[in-house]
């Protein structure tokens, strides 16, 4: 069951994903006002697995959905994805994520709902908030149990994160590592490692107005839980990233198996007005 975990934490730490110790900061703001609020539908299917690998097959869809609510960020990812395992045996997995961020990076709330094979098999739920001084903050988890955790300083949460990447990736920083929590499960934070290279022109293939003339950063992640002492990451991501917090492509490597996630449609939400 952990592929359940890893695919449930993968897009909203890096799509949804430069506030350093003091959340608040004309640097950040200004990064975030790029972004544009979208929904975009990604087929996602098996792009290679090892000999050793169990899973023979993947296929399925993703909804990501990033909005602007005035004060915060909201974002909803469903996910609906068959694995076929070597052995012939198969797993239908539904994910609904749901998150409000603060623009200011202090307050979070998420809620997940995992099913498998029509009956559910996680619920997630609770909020989590940062100390205006930069010092930590604490995760408070409603489901599965209540249960407090604390976050260590200069956490930051998944939007953030992504406003993060970008704001290094236009300065030309190639290396960047930020513990983010994305409350996709009840492990806790994870520690982010990644690499930007350089920028290249966005396909546009899908919606113009959203990809025309817009920079493209090939970006690598490697995520490594804090919980864990592993010196290797327990995932890695590479995503195609526009500057707008787009992903026109994904590739999530799980070690024995890599899952593509293409972009299949995208539309422009409408910006708060606020």
């Amino acid at each position: 069951m952990s592929t359940l975990r890893h695919t449930a934490r993968v897009t909203a730490a890096a799509v949804a994903a430069a506030l350093l110790l003091s959340p608040v900061s004309a640097r950040s703001a200004e990064a975030a006002a790029e972004i544009a609020p979208h929904r975009a539908i990604y087929k996602m299917s098996l792009l290679k697995a090892r000999g050793s690998s169990k899973v023979a097959d993947v296929r399925g869809r993703m909804m990501f959905e990033w909005a602007d609510a005035c004060d915060g960020w909201t974002t909803e990812q469903r996910f609906q994805l068959r694995f076929v395992y070597a052995e012939g045996d198969e797993m239908n997995m539904t994910t609904n994520y749901t998150t409000w961020e603060a623009k200011n990076g202090l307050r979070y709330r998420f809620n997940v709902r995992k099913t498998v094979n029509g009956e559910v098999d996680e619920e997630v739920r609770g909020d989590a908030t940062m100390e205006k001084d930069g010092t930590g903050g604490i995760a408070h988890f409603v489901r599965p149990e209540e249960n407090d955790m604390p976050l260590p300083a200069g956490t930051l949460f998944p939007s953030a994160h992504t406003v993060a990447v970008l704001d290094r990736a236009r300065s030309g920083e190639v290396f960047f590592n930020r513990v983010v929590f994305d409350g996709a499960d009840a492990e806790g934070a994870t520690e982010i490692s990644a690499v930007v290279g350089p920028a290249a022109k966005a396909k546009g293939e899908r919606t113009p107005d959203l990809t025309r003339d817009r920079k493209a950063w090939p970006v690598r992640m490697a995520f490594f839980p804090l919980k864990s002492d592993a010196a290797q990451p327990e995932y890695e991501m590479s995503i195609s990233l526009l500057q707008n917090g787009v992903a026109e492509s994904m590739q999530i490597d799980y070690g024995d198996f890599t899952v593509n996630a293409v972009l299949e449609t995208l539309e422009a939400l409408p910006k708060s007005g606020c």
